[in-house]
């Protein structure tokens, strides 16, 4: 019996676009365009007719902005979400509001030459949509809440102008994380108390959007979290995030572990790549490295977590039942490099327990 393709409900304003995500989806045997629309009343109307496995869906619309839709789809009947948007510095805001209310991927889109670039984007494209088909969507509150900004004592007092520098017992711990990684990362660093052990993160994101996510992180949490920079020392009370487009390495001189960021090809179809972290972090940490790997499709971040394993270190990995998509944690278990198994919200008192 032939497996059943996945239908696609493409939604977008431009014409060029449309056509252009239909022929690319079209290609792949594994995925059937149901339909296009070009605002989302249209769209509501297809999915009143017959009922998608994913959206591809815009933000800049008229009559209906893509938030607004998407967060009324996500509210009444969940269906996997891709959102397909160019993403400004205003635009990863908007990005950021859209995995609030559970879209379950962003691609970004350029401001010119779109065609061109979707075409080039043809297997990740395709990767996203049917990693989207398996994705577990859950029903959003109709009323997000609102969460006041986090102020500290700098509004009072100047930062001080040096840190203590890291005993060579002290703990790092490295995750790694794909689709569904933004709301996971979210409620394992909220969970956290503010003198933490230091954590570098490698989550698959546009370029653009990494700096935008870190900030909002940022205000919710108790930790300090930031997008990663050349040389950032890796310090308790503090979460360090890869930007995206760069590899990030940790790295260690004397008693003191620092961040890299670094060029160069894809790794494990990503960058930055959770295997490149991963694997910087069996060097140069060892035992002294926790590995954490969260919900996301493929199986980057594997072979660096079986790497860790072998160099001493402890590594947990997300449990099926609360992964958006269960590939990357599945991969690293089948591997044999992970040690534990948590459901996300045990994995902070899991890595707690660890850093003792």
């Amino acid at each position: 019996m032939a497996k059943k393709k996945i239908k696609v409900l493409i939604v977008d304003d431009s014409a060029v676009v449309r056509q252009t995500l239909s022929d690319i989806l079209s290609s792949d045997p594994q995925i059937e365009v149901m339909s296009t629309a070009g605002d989302p009343f249209i769209a509501a109307d297809r999915i009143r007719h017959e009922v998608p496995d994913v959206i591809t869906l815009d933000v800049e619309m008229p009559r209906m902005d893509g938030i607004t839709f998407l967060h009324k789809i996500m509210s009444q009947h969940p269906i996997p979400v891709v959102m397909c948007s160019s993403l400004t510095e205003m635009g990863s805001e908007t990005a950021l509001k859209a995995l609030e209310y559970g879209a379950v991927e962003i691609i970004q889109k350029p401001r010119l030459g779109t065609k061109t670039f979707l075409e080039e984007s043809r297997v990740r494209i395709c990767d996203v949509v049917k990693a989207a088909s398996q994705a577990r969507v859950r029903k959003v509150s109709a009323t997000p809440h609102q969460v006041a900004p986090k102020l500290t004592a700098d509004v009072i007092m100047e930062k001080p102008k040096s840190q203590a520098m890291m005993q060579t017992t002290e703990k790092v711990v490295v995750v790694g994380a794909s689709t569904g990684g933004t709301e996971a990362l979210r409620i394992f660093l909220e969970s956290l108390p503010a003198d933490s052990p230091g954590i570098v993160i490698v989550q698959h994101m546009p370029e653009g959007f990494t700096r935008a996510f870190s900030q909002r992180l940022d205000g919710l949490c108790r930790i300090t979290v930031k997008e990663a920079e050349n040389n950032d020392t890796v310090v308790r009370g503090r979460a360090l995030i890869a930007a995206g487009n760069h590899h990030l390495l940790l790295k260690r001189s004397g008693a003191r572990y620092y961040v890299e960021i670094k060029d160069g090809p894809l790794v494990s179809r990503h960058r930055p790549s959770v295997d490149v972290l991963f694997r910087s972090a069996a060097r140069y940490a060892g035992k002294n490295a926790v590995g954490v790997i969260m919900t996301g499709m493929g199986d980057d971040g594997a072979h660096g977590m079986l790497e860790m394993k072998q160099a001493g270190a402890i590594n947990i990995a997300q449990d099926e039942a609360s992964c958006i998509v269960f590939g990357m944690p599945n991969e690293a278990i089948k591997l044999g490099g992970v040690d534990l198994v948590r459901p996300l919200d045990a994995i902070s008192r899991e890595v707690l327990r660890l850093c003792d």
